[in-house]
């Protein structure tokens, strides 16, 4: 099992991007927590693992799930969380509603489409640790 938080409110990525408190709630509305891959480094190929949990709480997009032994890359993404050597999340989303705030994309609508397992999170406190 690993938990995090895959995105912070009000917190600007290395992009620019800040996601607004509630952006992800029309979308976990439609799919819950199994319409949200775990893929490792964005790739769609390498799924490796099944979230259990993707919540909106005060802090962020907080989730919870288990890094699977079905493939190569399953088990390396596995071995590398173990190690230490991989803790970030990153999300894959498609913009619904945004708004500009100077040089910042304000995030009020999202449709999440995954949160994969990354090496260098766009977010620096997009992390996760196992529990």
């Amino acid at each position: 099992m690993i938990q995090g938080y895959a995105s912070l409110w009000g917190v600007a990525d290395l992009n620019g991007d800040v996601v607004a408190k509630g952006a992800f709630a029309d979308s976990l509305r439609r799919t819950g927590a199994r319409g949200v891959r775990m893929l490792h480094q964005h790739e769609s190929r390498a799924v490796v693992g099944v979230w259990d949990e993707v919540i909106e709480d005060e802090r962020g997009l907080f989730v919870r799930g288990r890094i699977a032994d079905w493939s190569a890359e399953a088990r390396y993404a596995q071995a590398l969380s173990r190690a230490g050597a991989l803790d970030g999340l990153s999300i894959g989303f498609r913009t619904a509603k945004a708004r500009r705030d100077g040089r910042l994309r304000v995030l009020s609508g999202v449709d999440l489409w995954e949160v994969s397992l990354v090496t260098f999170p766009m977010l620096p406190g997009a992390r996760f640790r196992p529990v």
